[in-house]
């Protein structure tokens, strides 16, 4: 692998600073809610990185965290977006299936990935996730039956399930506490996808396909459109793993290496950083060894062992609920992300199928319309985005208040698609959900790694994305039983997300202006 050199003037510019322990950054976690020694440490490197500062790796990574971002909603969109063209194609009576098979996936990768990048670290995870997402993407295409794109589709989604675990983990270790905000805005890209993807779709889905009217029997050689898609889409993805793997060089987190006793290594890490980004450092390894105390950290071969084994245990899930107050945030915040996780999918995953199926009863449920209709849902996703970064940073409001009001406001608007009478008026009421559900979701995932620590933050990631993904394995389940043709799924849906927005009202961290350990 290469790295991308930075542009060093003369001289690096050196931060002038007496002591990394001066308080400049107030944590998100109360004191006590981690282990002190690693708490006091966790405090040096964020001073180290926002002396620092935003510069040239930071901004670098946030380009290609973007893609992990892109990835997470990209791929189950393209689900989404097949599932009508390989329900005609297959002949398949049960089509939620595909969906079905796809959250497993999702659900495989979020635990295998969440867990293990704290583990083996965030490097390996970083690159293989979307690396195996491409590979079974562009293999689907070539799918024979249903049981085969089935397959391929929990396949490139044990990738796709580990993308936002581990993405976030990475960006949000290397990020100044002042440039936080920028976990939201990396939701843009996650509106983007849904755009990329319906625009791709339309002229391939939208003209290559079978349609739901036609009373012949649908053949592969009318409905090649969707495999088209596919090769474009795991062509993309592709590009973004070379990008990640050729083109830039990731430095493992410091926090990450200082959890593990490798206190030498954070220390290169973060003069690694500060020299791509045109400074120098003070930071030294006195600065984080002044705080140990004995027994901690050794480096004994029984320190070593005992490290070891604590990769077998349970002590990353353990330290989420070490106190009272920590753990009531951490199962709170795992039953917003299961409830989204059930309340999403049952709607989104269908909504291709419900435009083409409701629209057919309307009078106007042809291929084109479908797609062009999923195309104007998209562009909506992308301002709602915009504006989840600007809410998250009103006084008073916070991460807490945008992501109540978001949630809640995305349940009343799915509430209210039951009453549309055509198709103009069941796409407007989309349109404001998918616009609410953009906010929504934008504040979560900047939100939800920021309350965790971060030598437990993947874990923490991995049991929220687990409970998010457990309960979006039930969702086909309810769509195959529950007739997508009627309102009762939606009905299920719109209650799910009004109770997760009751329930972040509850939360009793804000992290708005203060600094993730």
């Amino acid at each position: 692998m290469t790295d991308l050199k930075p542009d060093v003037k003369d001289e690096p510019e050196f931060i002038d600073t007496n002591s990394l322990d001066d308080t400049k950054t107030t944590p998100v976690l109360d004191q006590g809610s981690v282990d002190p020694v690693y708490q006091a440490k966790a405090h040096v490197l964020n001073n180290a990185i926002q002396q620092i500062g935003m510069g040239k790796y930071q901004w670098e990574l946030f380009i290609l965290v973007g893609f992990g971002w892109a990835a997470d909603n990209m791929w189950p969109i393209i689900t989404s977006l097949i599932l009508p063209a390989v329900a005609l194609e297959f002949n398949q009576s049960k089509p939620p299936l595909l969906s079905l098979a796809q959250n497993i996936g999702l659900l495989a990768g979020a635990i295998f990935w969440g867990f293990g990048c704290d583990i083996f670290g965030r490097r390996l995870a970083f690159n293989a996730t979307i690396g195996v997402t491409a590979v079974f993407g562009l293999v689907a295409a070539g799918s024979p039956n249903f049981a085969a794109i089935g397959c391929f589709a929990a396949l490139w989604s044990v990738g796709v399930g580990g993308n936002l675990p581990v993405d976030s983990a990475v960006f949000l270790e290397f990020l100044p506490g002042s440039h936080q905000y920028l976990l939201t805005v990396l939701s843009i890209f996650w509106a983007f996808a849904q755009l990329l993807a319906t625009l791709v779709a339309w002229p391939l889905l939208g003209y290559r396909t079978c349609s739901a009217e036609q009373t012949t029997p649908c053949t592969r050689s009318q409905n090649f459109g969707w495999r088209y898609f596919m090769i474009a889409m795991g062509g993309f993805s592709m590009i973004c793993f070379i990008l990640r793997f050729v083109f830039f060089t990731l430095y493992e987190s410091p926090k990450f290496l200082m959890g593990k006793g490798k206190d030498a290594e954070a220390v290169a890490v973060v003069h690694k950083v500060a020299l791509k980004n045109g400074k120098t450092s003070p930071l030294s390894i006195a600065d984080l060894e002044i705080h140990n105390v004995e027994g901690q950290q050794g480096t004994d071969a029984a320190a070593a062992l005992k490290r070891k084994l604590e990769k077998v245990d349970l002590e990353h899930v353990r330290a989420l609920f070490r106190t009272r107050k920590l753990a009531y945030s951490t199962t709170l915040i795992m039953f917003i992300w299961a409830f989204i996780g059930l309340a999403f999918p049952l709607y989104n995953a269908f909504i291709p199928y419900t435009l083409n199926s409701r629209g057919a009863s309307f009078g106007d449920g042809s291929t084109y319309i479908t797609y062009r209709n999923s195309l104007i849902i998209a562009v909506l996703g992308i301002p709602g985005a915009l504006l989840g970064g600007v809410l998250v940073e009103v006084p008073k409001f916070g991460r807490k208040g945008a992501l109540a009001l978001a949630t809640t406001l995305t349940g009343v608007f799915l509430f209210g698609s039951t009453t549309a009478k055509n198709s103009n008026s069941l796409l407007g009421w989309i349109c404001a959900y998918n616009f609410m559900s953009n906010i929504m979701y934008a504040v979560l995932y900047a939100y939800t790694p920021e309350i965790f620590p971060t030598k437990d933050r993947g874990t923490g990631n991995a049991l929220t994305a687990s409970a998010n993904r457990i309960f979006g394995v039930m969702a086909p389940i309810i769509a195959i039983y529950a007739n997508l043709k009627t309102a009762a799924p939606v009905y299920v849906s719109g209650a799910l997300f009004i109770a997760a927005g009751v329930l972040v009202c509850l939360l009793p961290f804000e992290s708005r202006g203060k600094a993730s350990l």
